[in-house]
């Protein structure tokens, strides 16, 4: 079913599904990484952040993951704390709501 017949509702219990379904810790090694091939210049605006981030949180455990639409988010339970990007197109802070669902998701791992 093509997602702009969906509500939103029904958007966001694909999503969890797919998160649920994809969500693994990652490295800093690959968090770098990552970071590099999202934010190639230096003149983005995310990238330093995104980079100060992670200096500032060395230790903590970080959980990325994917959606059905293509839509990642990073979380890191640590800090409470996350970003949603669409590859090449967007991205932002995760809200109170994707806050709350990846807390739960994260918190019934095995």
């Amino acid at each position: 079913m093509p997602t702009e017949t969906l509500s939103m509702d029904e958007i966001q219990g694909l999503r969890k599904s797919s998160i649920t379904a994809s969500i693994h810790p990652i490295t800093h090694e690959e968090l770098k990484a990552l970071g590099e091939s999202l934010f190639p210049s230096v003149e983005q605006p995310w990238r330093q952040t995104y980079f100060e981030f992670l200096a500032q949180n060395p230790s903590a455990t970080f959980y990325h993951a994917s959606t059905h639409d293509r839509v990642h988010v990073l979380y890191c339970r640590d800090r409470e704390i996350g970003i949603w990007f669409l590859p090449g197109s967007a991205m932002g802070p995760l809200q109170p709501r994707g806050l709350q669902t990846l807390r739960e998701i994260v918190d019934h791992l095995p």
